[in-house]
């Protein structure tokens, strides 16, 4: 037997995001987000699908907080939807918007579920993007206002404040790579959004201080591992460099009050350093009382003289893969955790998003996704590693609750534990979460097993 076992007081739970379940996107007043006018953009998401619809959560909340307790989980992360609450992004609140969300978070409570809330899951109002999006210093006060009023709205019924989801990915993935909402494909924009997204970050931070809101507050930046190919320290440079891209460049900032200078020199060679103006630092770098990791996946990488931004190339060394081709590297997740430990000290961690895509479907009732079980085996035992090494893990939530709309790849991969056939809105519990309800119950499992 290979038993790991987690701490009694270790808090499991499951994460989602508004727009990829809640659906009801015209209706009690909401307003369009960018991920509106993207998705039905043709050409921008796979089969044309779009999130009006998604998992209708916001039909089906009770049912999905039942699915919840009866696998135990003790807090679940959401995200607000900025423009349920505010449809122009700024100006008259929408009261019914705001009250979907007392009704969730009231549901969740009566279940004995803690609520832990991500103020900004990538759906920026379509109002403030015709203005400039956050590459407009308006739209960090715009958030700023947007979250006090959330915090004067749930002070003493929300303990757990997430700001921002995955920074990387609003900014460079959306704005350089331009696969995700807006779409845009420049350099400088991209980096000039990544230090607007810190400086609400800092601002939201500020407003929480300020307002004296009972609980804490963090961010959840997305993570990945690069293991350099060889010990010759052009690929040790080359890996840093790609990983300083998620990591050093948007946890400097909140710990440090500088961006890394090896980062820096990269963007400046590109003529794509942003704008930072006198007082953002001191903004950014406020004391947060805990950090949420997002982990995925890992590869091997390589110097590569103008491979891409960073002299990197990753090398295919035949990890295997899950359904969305991304490598299963566990080993990767021990490794970040403990790099952000050994560099930005025992700050205490959730582990925000982790989990695998699947596209295993409804045979007899039933699904057999054993590939996602074993995924979870292996980063729960990459995350108690973690544990035992000195990293403060407070909690794991899966990623996902639900199979939904995952983006750019419409309703094509998934990565629930509870599968939704999209026609019928069904939902179907996979093997996976039996075993995640057994393993939450029990507070250990047996990898052998």
């Amino acid at each position: 037997m290979a038993i790991i076992e987690f701490p009694k007081e270790m808090k499991w739970g499951a994460a989602t995001a508004a727009y990829q379940i809640e659906g009801a996107a015209l209706e009690d007043g909401r307003g369009l987000s960018i991920w509106d006018t993207f998705s039905k953009t043709p050409g921008n998401v796979l089969n044309g699908d779009n999130g009006d619809v998604a998992c209708d959560s916001y039909h089906r909340y009770k049912e999905d907080v039942q699915i919840m307790k009866e696998l135990g989980i003790n807090v679940y992360r959401f995200s607000i939807s900025w423009p349920r609450i505010f449809p122009a992004g700024t100006g008259e609140i929408n009261q019914k918007g705001l009250q979907y969300y007392h009704n969730l978070v009231d549901e969740l409570l009566e279940n004995g579920i803690e609520p832990m809330c991500t103020l900004y899951h990538w759906d920026l109002p379509q109002a403030l993007q015709d203005q400039g999006g956050w590459e407009n210093r308006k739209t960090v006060d715009a958030f700023a206002d947007y979250a006090e009023q959330i915090f004067k709205e749930f002070d003493g019924k929300i303990k757990k404040w997430i700001t921002i989801n995955e920074p990387w990915c609003v900014s460079f993935l959306s704005n350089f790579i331009g696969i995700h909402a807006p779409g845009f494909q420049n350099l400088k924009l991209a980096t000039d959004i990544s230090h607007h997204l810190l400086l609400a970050h800092g601002k939201a931070v500020a407003r929480f201080r300020d307002l004296k809101v009972e609980g804490s507050i963090g961010y959840a930046p997305n993570t990945e591992w690069l293991e350099p190919f060889s010990s010759k320290q052009e690929d040790i440079d080359a890996c840093n460099r790609g990983m300083g891209w998620f990591i050093e460049w948007f946890f400097d900032p909140v710990f440090k009050g500088q961006y890394p200078h090896f980062m820096l020199e990269v963007f400046d060679k590109h003529g794509a350093a942003p704008a930072i103006q006198a007082g953002d630092m001191e903004i950014i770098s406020q004391k947060i009382d805990f950090v949420g990791i997002n982990y995925y996946t890992g590869s091997v990488g390589r110097y590569k003289k103008d491979a891409d931004l960073f002299d990197l190339e990753k090398v295919d060394i035949g990890y295997e893969k899950t359904d969305f081709d991304w490598n299963i590297y566990p080993e990767g997740f021990y490794k970040v955790l403990l790099k952000i430990k050994d560099q930005y000290g025992d700050i205490p961690v959730y582990i925000t998003e982790n989990g695998a895509c699947y596209n295993d479907e409804v045979e007899n009732g039933r699904v057999k996704d054993q590939g996602r079980i074993d995924y979870l085996k292996q980063h729960l035992t990459s995350l108690k590693r973690a544990m035992d090494s000195g990293v403060q893990i407070k909690g794991y939530l899966a990623w996902s609750l639900l199979d939904n709309f995952e983006w750019a790849e419409g309703y094509h991969k998934r990565f629930g534990i509870v599968h939704v056939d999209f026609n019928t809105l069904k939902r179907t519990k996979k093997d996976s979460y039996y075993w995640y309800k057994q393993t939450v119950k029990n507070g250990w499992f047996d990898m052998n097993y």
